[in-house]
């Protein structure tokens, strides 16, 4: 028997399908899919979940000095000239930044490893590359998921059945997180 489902699919891409998946899961909160695709979304996604919460406040808060350019207010940088070139005028500034301890850091790494980057696009430039931004889904497992779970062990997502499925009959789900 087994360990895994495999779900009718090779093994690229039974990985592709679940990776996805578990994406985004973490990043809308909920998914319909079918059952069997769910409970094998339940594993990765309750592990990574859990390693979150383990590692959700090992780091090291850290001051850095570094240049920021000057602006106007337009928003435009602000320029000088020197030795007849036009070179942007730079402020220096004090800035903290959250330092990850070993640990973290192979955790975020093995999440990494199973997650995709997403691409937020606002609504108002649809179908434009200008206002885009990657979400790193790491960065939102430990910040904003992890400390929801902080006092749980545990049973971090639920399947619920809504039905089988129009088309083959398959009973579909929504997976959630709790």
């Amino acid at each position: 028997m087994a360990g895994y489902r495999k779900l009718g699919r090779t093994a690229s891409q039974r990985k592709a399908l679940l990776r996805n998946q578990v994406t985004n899961l973490l990043y809308h909160g909920k998914i319909v899919t079918t059952e069997a695709k769910a409970k094998e979304i339940r594993k990765i996604a309750e592990n990574l979940i859990a390693l979150a919460v383990r590692e959700k406040d090992n780091y090291e808060t850290v001051t850095v000095k570094t240049k920021v350019a000057q602006k106007d207010k337009d928003g435009k940088r602000v320029k000088e000239v020197v030795d007849g070139k036009k070179v942007t005028v730079y402020d220096e500034v004090d800035k903290e930044i959250k330092k990850d301890n070993p640990s973290r850091l192979h955790a975020r790494r093995q999440m990494n490893k199973v997650l995709y980057g997403i691409t937020e696009v606002p609504q108002t430039t649809a179908g434009k590359r200008k206002g885009t931004k990657t979400v790193d889904m790491a960065n939102k497992l430990f910040e904003e998921i992890a400390p929801k779970y902080a006092d749980r062990n545990g049973g971090y997502t639920r399947i619920i059945k809504i039905g089988p499925r129009k088309g083959d009959a398959a009973m579909e789900v929504v997976i959630e997180l709790v």
